[in-house]
């Protein structure tokens, strides 16, 4: 038994229009489906709400709920802003490029292009104040490989001293 892909990965949103128009309109996905209900098919509990699914490519799907009866929504403040974040391919360092023209002619702020020595990547915030990450892939298979045949020595390191493993340095000299 394995798991055969993710089916959806869902976020809160603040509304379902102006988030779907934003990941239509800015980063090209498809807009699946919607489905309102009044009550939490799983738990039964009466909590009306709209869930959206959009098409993230290669059957991987984006989906959010808007939830006009919960508190506003926050994010965890005990986790760093840059850490949580949803994280899309792209196909090239120019179409990164490409995408980090077209959010600052919309009025979005950009961060990046950041070399992650793997791959290159830019972040921003989507209307809901999810951070995205557009990232371009540029390793080698002689680097990915180098990359697998360490994990498991570094998360070993990690879980026995709680600091990066002396291998991490040269992931950025790639």
């Amino acid at each position: 038994m394995s798991v055969k892909q993710i089916h959806h990965v869902a976020y809160r949103c603040r509304d379902t229009k102006e988030t779907v128009d934003f990941y239509r309109d800015m980063l090209g996905m498809e807009f699946k489906l919607a489905i309102a209900e009044d009550k939490v098919p799983s738990t039964g509990e009466p909590d009306p709400y709209m869930h959206v699914f959009l098409d993230a490519g290669n059957g991987n799907v984006l989906a959010f709920f808007e939830l006009p009866n919960s508190p506003e929504m926050g994010r965890d403040e005990q986790t760093p802003a840059w850490v949580q974040h949803i994280a899309f391919e792209v196909g090239s360092f120019d179409e990164l490029m490409a995408y980090k023209d077209k959010l600052e002619k919309a009025g979005i702020d950009v961060v990046g292009p950041t070399n992650h020595g793997i791959f290159d990547s830019i972040y921003f915030f989507d209307p809901n104040g999810h951070r995205l990450e557009l990232a371009a892939n540029k390793g080698t298979e002689e680097q990915l490989r180098k990359l697998k045949d360490v994990a498991e020595d570094m998360l070993e390191e990690w879980s026995r001293t709680r600091k990066a493993p002396k291998h991490a340095a040269w992931l950025h000299e790639l």
